[in-house]
């Protein structure tokens, strides 16, 4: 995709560019004064600073700790050097499992090593069940922003597509509908899904946990109904100590849209019995960046 051309053929259509940059400075804003309600704020990041810091100059010791934890507590961790490995090992466990179609919560990592066209190459259908998500995947669209997939998307064009795609009712663009008829949508997805895939914000060396920060739900929904749980982790979001955690949580969420926190914080430490939990540590290329000077 080029960028530069994408960009032209959006800012084409006037109305939507306004949109885009109205709610753009909207969500910023709302950062801004988040930020402002903690008036240890700047303290804190400089702590989440030093933290992340210490685990990039730690990180072979602290990820083997973790690793070896998460064994302990009965998650099968996995290693993926780079994107085609972490895909190949996801697809090995879909196969194990028969599975032809997964649950998958929004992972910027699965982004990164482009997971969805690779599983549906491979016969595989992939759900995604963040509203957003679905949205930008109903469009065979990427997501345009990093928090908020579908941002540069207004109402009318959601209740059009939501028309074509679930047979909602022509010119509703009323919100609560909308989200309604996505709900029953993605109900059915998750009650029939022998498999979820989730991304992971921050993982625990100390404890061997992970920890998944959402607002819908999805992820939670998704992997309590699954009897297989595949979450996907890039190394840099390891942490040292459960202590950490809270330091992290307080910026979170105000950093990225201007709530306290976010409504579910979720902690996986090891499976149901008769259930899997496969972890899959990342590389692509962080090693290499952390290498150069």
């Amino acid at each position: 995709m080029s960028h530069s051309k994408a960009s032209t053929d959006f800012l084409r259509n006037a109305e939507h560019a306004k949109w885009h940059d109205e709610t753009l400075w909207m969500i910023r804003e709302k950062r801004d004064l988040a930020s402002q309600k903690v008036p240890e704020w700047e303290n804190l990041r400089t702590i989440a600073s030093s933290i992340k810091e210490h685990v990039l100059s730690n990180l072979d010791h602290l990820l083997l700790e973790f690793e070896a934890n998460a064994t302990k507590n009965g998650i099968q961790v996995h290693w993926a050097k780079d994107a085609q490995e972490h895909n190949q090992i996801v697809l090995d466990i879909l196969k194990k499992q028969s599975c032809a179609q997964v649950v998958k919560s929004k992972s910027i990592l699965t982004e990164e090593c482009h997971l969805n066209p690779f599983l549906e190459k491979n016969g595989i259908e992939v759900i995604d069940t963040d509203l957003g998500e679905r949205i930008v995947q109903f469009l065979h669209q990427p997501p345009s922003h990093i928090v908020l997939p579908a941002i540069h998307l207004k109402k009318r064009d959601i209740s059009e597509l939501f028309h074509q795609k679930l047979q909602t009712e022509k010119g509703n663009e009323d919100p609560y509908y909308l989200t309604q008829a996505a709900r029953t949508h993605l109900r059915e997805k998750f009650l029939k899904a022998k498999v979820a895939i989730t991304g992971v914000n921050f993982g625990i060396a100390e404890t061997g946990e992970f920890v998944v920060c959402t607002n819908e739900g999805n992820a939670d929904m998704g992997v309590h109904l699954a009897d297989v749980h595949i979450a996907c982790m890039g190394i840099e979001k390891l942490i040292p100590r459960r202590n950490d955690l809270g330091v992290f949580l307080r910026l979170l969420a105000r950093s990225a849209t201007g709530q306290a926190i976010t409504n579910y914080t979720s902690h996986f430490r090891g499976p149901e019995k008769g259930k899997q939990i496969h972890l899959i540590l990342v590389d692509n290329g962080r090693t290499e960046q952390l290498g150069r000077e």
